[in-house]
C-alpha cells in the first residue's frame, strides 16, 4: 500500500518521505513548489529523493479541488495520508493572509474530503487507515500556562497562521466525528536541521553571521524557544502514523500531540551555539517584540511519550553544528557553475 505525503518538497516533508522510503514504504509526494522561498531549495530537496525505489512525485496544489480529484483517481493504492503541506510562517501571515486561507483552510478541507472519500474500501482500493496532519505550536498563542499542553485552551492565537492551524484541528475533529476518519494532529515546535527553511532563524542567523552582517534579535533577546531537531520530529511523525486512534467512550478517532524537545532555550544562548558552530561572533541588532510573536514556547510531551514512545534526543549543541555544516556544504554546491 502507499503513503501520500503532501508538502514533499518542504523541510519536514522531504525528511519524512526519506524516512518512509528507508523503511520500505511506497510513497507518493505532492507539492506545488511555490515561491514563498526560493524554489531552488525545494527542487534540491526533491533531487535527494528522486530515483529512490518506491517514490513518485507530482507537482500539484493540494488546494486545487479538480487537480486533487484527478490525482485521487490515479492513485487507488493510497491507504495513509501524511498532510504536511501548508503555507508556513507567522510573520508572512500578517502580510498575505489570503495565501493562508487558500492553502491552510481550503487546502486542508480538500484533504479532509479526500480522506472522507477513502473511508470505505472499494474494488482495487483499500480503506483509509489514518490521516496524520501538521499543526503548530502557534495555536497556543500567548498561553501563560507553561509547558504547553494539548489539554490547554487554544482559542486565542496571536497570529493568523496560528488561527489557521487551530481551524485545521477543529475541521478535522468535525470530519472525524461525522465520518469516523482516524486522524492525528501534530503540533510541531520550532523545527530545525539540515535542509531547513530560509525564513527561520537558524538559516537567517547562520547566513548573516558568516557574512559578517548583524542579526535582528527581537524582544531584546528576552525569548525562549523549544527548538526541535528534524530527526526527532520525523521519528514522532512515523510513530504517530503507525498508531491510528480508535476513539473510545463515544469520542471520535481524533487526537492531538505535541512534538517538541521539552527543553526551551534562551534566545541569546541559542545564538551563542550558532556563533560557536560558525566560528565567529554575531553582531546583535536588538529589536522590540514583533506582532504575532510570543515570548516562550515549551512543549509538554507527556502524552506523545506515553502513546507514541516519542523521546527527542538531540540538543541544540548537537543539532545546530549539523545544520551549520549542511548550510556551508549546500551553499558551496549551489555556487558551482
Amino acid at each position: 500500500m502507499t503513503v501520500l505525503v503532501t508538502g514533499a518538497a518542504g523541510f519536514i516533508g522531504m525528511h519524512t518521505v526519506r524516512a518512509l522510503l528507508d523503511r520500505g514504504e511506497q510513497v507518493v509526494g505532492i507539492d506545488n513548489l511555490n515561491a514563498y522561498y526560493d524554489p531552488a531549495l525545494k527542487r534540491a530537496r526533491l533531487a535527494e529523493l528522486e530515483g529512490r525505489n518506491g517514490f513518485l512525485f507530482e507537482r500539484i496544489d493540494f488546494a486545487d479541488r479538480a487537480a486533487m480529484a484527478a490525482f485521487d483517481a490515479r492513485h487507488p493504492a493510497i491507504d495513509r495520508i501524511v498532510h504536511l503541506g501548508a503555507q508556513a510562517g507567522v510573520r508572512y501571515s500578517l502580510q498575505e493572509p489570503f495565501d493562508y486561507a487558500n492553502a491552510n483552510l481550503i487546502g486542508h478541507l480538500v484533504m479532509l474530503e479526500m480522506a472522507r472519500g477513502r473511508m470505505e474500501a472499494r474494488a482495487g482500493r483499500p480503506a483509509l487507515k489514518h490521516l496524520v496532519y501538521a499543526s503548530s505550536s502557534s495555536v497556543y498563542g500567548a498561553n501563560r500556562e507553561i509547558p504547553f499542553s494539548v489539554e490547554d485552551r487554544v482559542d486565542r492565537p496571536v497570529s493568523f497562521y496560528g488561527a489557521t492551524k487551530k481551524a485545521n484541528e477543529v475541521m478535522t475533529y468535525s470530519y472525524a466525528s461525522l465520518y469516523g476518519i482516524p486522524a492525528t494532529g501534530l503540533r510541531f515546535f520550532t523545527v530545525y536541521g539540515p535542509w531547513g527553511r530560509p525564513d527561520m532563524s537558524p538559516w537567517l542567523f547562520t547566513e548573516r553571521i558568516l557574512r559578517g552582517e548583524p542579526i535582528q534579535v527581537f524582544n531584546h533577546g528576552r525569548m525562549r524557544r523549544d527548538f526541535t531537531y528534524i530527526d526527532d520530529i520525523v521519528a514522532g511523525v512515523l510513530a504517530a502514523l503507525d498508531r491510528p486512534p480508535a476513539g473510545t467512550d463515544g469520542a471520535p478517532p481524533c487526537v492531538l500531540y505535541n512534538l517538541g524537545n521539552h527543553e526551551p532555550v534562551a534566545l541569546l544562548d541559542y545564538i551563542r551555539v550558532i556563533e560557536t558552530a560558525c566560528g565567529r561572533a554575531a553582531e546583535l541588532d536588538m529589536k522590540p517584540m514583533q506582532a504575532g510573536d510570543v515570548v516562550e514556547t515549551y512543549a509538554d510531551i507527556a502524552a506523545s511519550t506515553r502513546d507514541l514512545g516519542y523521546r527527542p534526543a538531540t540538543s541544540i549543541e548537537d543539532g545546530i553544528p549539523r545544520f551549520v555544516d549542511w548550510f556551508k556544504r549546500y551553499h558551496r554546491a549551489s555556487a558551482r557553475p
